[in-house]
């Protein structure tokens, strides 16, 4: 008899992609703190939780993305799913918005897929209509950095051309 659905793991299965650990510091369970900003300038503070842990046989990594007002009001929440093609050599996230049932590509081909710099990632995406709070759609390149065993950072910033870049969230998360 198969074991739960929902059964998740720390570690990756060793039959993975070596590649899938390039994404591994995502798992563990994160708190942040957020700065957003308009496209008039004005600032707002968000927080919240990012966990992320192995699933699918520890072939995949999922991480839950949960961003709260200062009321305490679910602003986004939703899930990514990471799973790198061996076969292809790239990375296939999705993105799942639990607050309005859509589902996003992070990594279309047509914008060159993920790109590991160091100890940083960046992949550029064309934001659905109406996904971020005040700003037109467009495209967004997410870059992860100063990853290490207890913080990383997600940089968010906005393009109508993918050439001039304007940041517009900053994400600082720490372990718990």
């Amino acid at each position: 008899m198969a074991g739960p659905i929902d059964k998740f793991t720390a570690k990756p299965n060793p039959k993975a992609p070596a590649a899938l650990s390039q994404f591994a510091f995502i798992i563990g369970h994160w708190r942040f703190g957020a700065r957003f900003q308009t496209p008039d300038g004005a600032e707002r503070t968000f927080h919240g939780t990012w966990i992320g842990r192995y699933i699918l046989d520890a072939l995949v990594i999922e991480d839950e993305y949960k961003m709260l007002g200062p009321d305490g009001a679910v602003i986004v929440h939703g899930m990514n799913f990471r799973v790198y093609d061996a076969r292809k050599q790239i990375w296939n996230i999705k993105w799942l918005s639990a607050l309005d049932g859509t589902w996003t590509d992070l990594t279309p081909a047509e914008f060159g897929g993920v790109k590991f710099e160091g100890q940083s990632a960046s992949y550029i995406f064309r934001e659905p209509i109406g996904s971020t709070e005040g700003w037109a759609p467009g495209y967004t390149r997410a870059t992860y950095t100063n990853v290490s065993p207890t913080l990383f950072t997600w940089r968010g910033e906005k393009s109508d051309d993918k050439t001039n870049w304007k940041e517009f969230m900053l994400v600082e998360c720490r372990r718990e």
